[in-house]
């Protein structure tokens, strides 16, 4: 049985950090249906590539989960809105702040219909501060939060990273909000209201960054792939590729410069690490200049021989083919109704007991509106009113 079982998820999010979050939790086994508008989460027309019309995007974030159409600018839709209320354990949203409560169903709204439930906003800012109303994207997260200014190479423009680190960072602090929000609950007996944004994320994530900043007071700085209190610690070039090594100690270092028998590396001012980092721009080049005279496999055979951290610069068609993702089930295989066996990437927790699973694959939209309705007790008479009034729609549908 998975952990997450019996938990009853309604996701008002669309893009990338709410479906994540939600994608997560459903998983791991909650019971998640996703609220969208008659257009769709906007995903779903974001490509190419599509998949026979069905966008790569869409499908990457939101398998195991049930989708509904519900209009909630109409009473009628609220009224449905609030009988999966009653009956869930959380809700997940991440327009802008203000958006729930314009629409009626503010946290506070919410609370009345059901205590217990919990609810997670995801925006660029927060629902407090000066920000608060700006609207938020990743690339805003990542280049206000400080990331942008120390990535790429130095003397050369900004460079965001190469895909969507506050987005979907975001998503798994919200994930991780609501487990504990659950924990709480259990002790309080009440819900409560979870804020996360992708700024926030950002700057949580600075840690050492932040702590060279507080002792020095200097900005850190751009250093390409390497890192700025620990040296030899990056990518460097060889005769045919890229690869990369990690001397996180002292001890590393010694097996390092033994393994290359360079007679130059053995000098004094490189033993220790602080030395290393204050020789950086000589000793960076002294080992380019070493890596060139070999290719990328004789030099990670040399270092995995000797158990030196160290790894290829993988494109995606590498890893995505790569037999040990596949032995963790970090890529898997499903078959869709209509375009047939498709990949996804797999869960990256793993549990001896329960685990999650891949169950079901992204949904079409409305395919469940229908069946969620029935599941909380409207007619037959009732769902064909609320389809006529277009407060409904199911692409499945007979109504």
């Amino acid at each position: 049985m998975p952990p997450l079982k019996g938990i009853k998820v309604i996701d008002l999010t669309r893009i990338l950090s709410g479906p994540y979050c939600t994608m997560t939790l459903a998983d791991l086994g909650a019971d998640v249906i996703k609220i969208e508008t008659p257009n769709g989460d906007d995903t779903r027309q974001w490509g190419p590539p599509f998949i026979q019309n069905e966008s790569a995007y869409f499908l990457s974030v939101n398998r195991n989960k049930k989708s509904m159409v519900l209009n909630l600018k109409e009473e009628k839709g609220k009224e449905v809105f609030f009988r999966l209320i009653k009956e869930a354990d959380v809700v997940v949203e991440n327009f802008r702040p203000g958006t729930l409560k314009k629409l009626g169903i503010e946290y506070g709204v919410l609370k009345q219909h059901n205590p217990r439930i919990i609810l997670a906003s995801i925006s660029g800012f927060g629902q407090t501060g000066s920000y608060s109303q700006k609207p938020g994207y990743d690339i805003l997260a990542q280049g206000m939060g400080g990331l942008m200014s120390v990535t790429g190479e130095p003397g050369r423009r900004p460079v965001k990273a190469g895909f969507s680190l506050a987005d979907v960072g975001t998503g798994m602090w919200a994930a991780f909000g609501i487990l504990v929000a659950l924990h709480e609950r259990h002790q309080s007996g009440e819900g409560q209201w979870i804020d996360t944004s992708l700024l926030d994320t950002i700057v949580s994530w600075q840690t050492y960054l932040a702590g060279n900043y507080f002792a020095s007071g200097k900005d850190p700085q751009p250093l390409g792939d390497a890192h700025p209190n620990i040296v030899p610690y990056q990518a460097f070039e060889a005769a045919d590729g890229h690869f990369i090594i990690a001397v996180g100690n002292d001890a590393l270092w010694q097996k390092f410069i033994e393994s290359l028998g360079v007679e130059a590396l053995k000098d004094a001012k490189y033993a220790t690490n602080p030395q290393r980092v204050e020789q950086r721009e000589l000793l960076i080049p002294l080992l380019e200049e070493v890596f060139q005279t070999g290719t990328v496999k004789e030099w990670l055979e040399l270092f995995e021989s000797v158990k030196i951290p160290c790894g290829p610069v993988n494109k995606f068609s590498d890893v995505l083919n790569d037999p040990h993702l596949y032995e963790r089930e970090m890529i898997v295989q499903r078959d869709h109704p209509t375009i047939g066996a498709i990949k996804m990437l797999g869960t990256p927790v793993k549990f001896s007991r329960t685990p999650g699973e891949i169950k079901s694959v992204p949904p079409k939209l409305g395919e469940h509106t229908i069946e969620i309705l029935e599941k909380i007790g409207y007619s037959q008479e009732e769902i064909d009113e609320l389809s006529q009034s277009k407060v409904i729609h199911s692409q499945n549908a007979t109504v």
